[in-house]
């Protein structure tokens, strides 16, 4: 999909070539921004080059490239961040001072707010998966000062539809969180439901196509329900990523004060079906062979 905004004259870094990365990196350079990127492995990076854009052979390197501009990372846990941002070898070795950071990822709160205070920092996680960000229509949920929100739109409105401004940073992995306590017990009652729909005979097809007439309907009905019904669990998004965030969620709940039974059942069964039964590389909608095993 082709962005209907324009970043010409703009240079990007952008480091995190993984399903979301990647295809936030292509919407940034059809766009018209000089995007220069970094990754770990070289395949997704090659695949960038053929695209047209540039690939800095280290982070320092990526850094030094983009200069006061702005750095997306795409990344995968709060360690991985801290480590390609602030770590031996990492952008801050090249990194200006007028630099800016946008965090896509699913990153710790805490360790959020104590980078927005190292270089300006805009977190914003996204939803809608490798769906919405093939498509260009992620929903964002942004945290940081107004002047970095207001610096980074362009950028947002490239990758996303749905873009909300929530406060200071950390706001935005405090929604992302929130959305991820929604999605993680959702897809546990959708395979709950069509399981229990198969074990008394009905079939889970056209029990799924009845439920998204109803006030049952949701995208995780619809498409994982779908991938359930079908038993197609090819990793999008990967139930090892799905079981961090219930973890994070935990941790923010721990540090509240906030209780919820539903909420530790629900970690215990990403934490069996990750580490008890080894799906970590299973797609997030594969919770449903815990109930098909049983």
């Amino acid at each position: 999909m082709q962005s209907n905004y324009t970043l010409s004259g703009h240079k990007i870094g952008f480091a995190g070539l993984g399903n979301m990365g990647r295809a936030n990196a292509r919407h940034l350079h059809e766009a018209g921004a000089k995007v220069v990127v970094w990754n770990r492995s070289d395949a997704p990076a090659e695949a960038a080059i053929a695209l047209g854009m540039k690939r800095a052979a280290t982070l320092p390197e990526l850094a030094r490239e983009i200069g006061d501009g702005v750095i997306c990372i795409n990344l995968t846990t709060t360690d991985v961040v801290e480590k390609v941002v602030f770590g031996e070898g990492g952008l801050v070795g090249g990194l200006s001072p007028g630099a800016m950071i946008i965090d896509f990822g699913t990153t710790g709160v805490p360790e959020t707010k104590e980078f927005a205070k190292r270089i300006t920092w805009l977190d914003a996680p996204v939803s809608g998966g490798q769906v919405g960000a093939e498509a260009g229509d992620l929903t964002i949920m942004a945290g940081g000062t107004d002047e970095a929100f207001q610096r980074a739109l362009p950028i947002l409105q490239t990758v996303g539809k749905r873009i909300t401004h929530l406060g200071p940073a950390g706001s935005g992995q405090v929604t992302k969180l929130a959305n991820q306590l929604i999605v993680a017990q959702t897809i546990d009652a959708v395979a709950q439901a069509l399981r229990l729909a198969e074990l008394a005979g009905v079939d889970s097809a056209k029990v799924r196509e009845a439920l998204l007439g109803g006030f049952a309907e949701s995208r995780i009905l619809n498409l994982h329900g779908e991938r359930m019904v079908r038993r197609d669990f090819k990793p999008g998004g990967r139930s090892a990523l799905q079981l961090k965030d219930v973890r994070l969620i935990c941790e923010l709940a721990e540090s509240l004060g906030f209780k919820s039974p539903t909420l530790d059942n629900c970690r215990a069964q990403w934490e069996k079906f990750v580490h008890g039964e080894g799906h970590g590389d299973v797609d997030h909608s594969g919770l449903f062979l815990l109930y098909e095993k049983r």
